[in-house]
């Protein structure tokens, strides 16, 4: 069977991606607001929201501040890499116990990185 042309052709609508953003800058603060509650798609949350909502521990913010690469900073820790991608893009929220981990390497990450040590050397 001959398959001649396999190039997929897509057509773009007129004005896609083009956004103008001149009516934007001369809305007031007050009016963005407005604007932005009058839209049944992308309201904003209220204070309630945020009170439902969980916090996932800041993975990326600890392994950041630690200076230390994806790679590093799993291999430091014991946390496969998968995992602390995860993590890190939202794919997964880490569990109870991994966010306890979390905390304990945010606030003492040399105790920590020290201990794993002295568990693979057998000190």
């Amino acid at each position: 069977m001959k398959n001649g042309d396999t190039t997929k052709t897509t057509f773009e609508r007129p004005g896609t991606g083009m956004t103008d953003w001149s009516r934007f800058d001369a809305m007031s603060p007050a009016e963005r607001s407005r604007a932005a509650a009058a839209d049944p798609d992308a309201r904003p949350l209220t204070e309630a929201d945020m009170k439902r909502m969980k916090r996932t521990p800041q993975v990326k913010v600890v392994r950041r501040a630690l200076g230390l690469t994806q790679e590093d900073f799993a291999a430091r820790y014991h946390i496969p890499l998968g995992t602390l991608r995860d993590w890190e893009q939202g794919r997964v929220e880490p569990d109870q116990a991994a966010r306890a981990y979390l905390t304990v390497i945010a606030r003492e990450p040399e105790t920590v990185r020290a201990a794993l040590e002295q568990r693979r050397t057998g000190a």
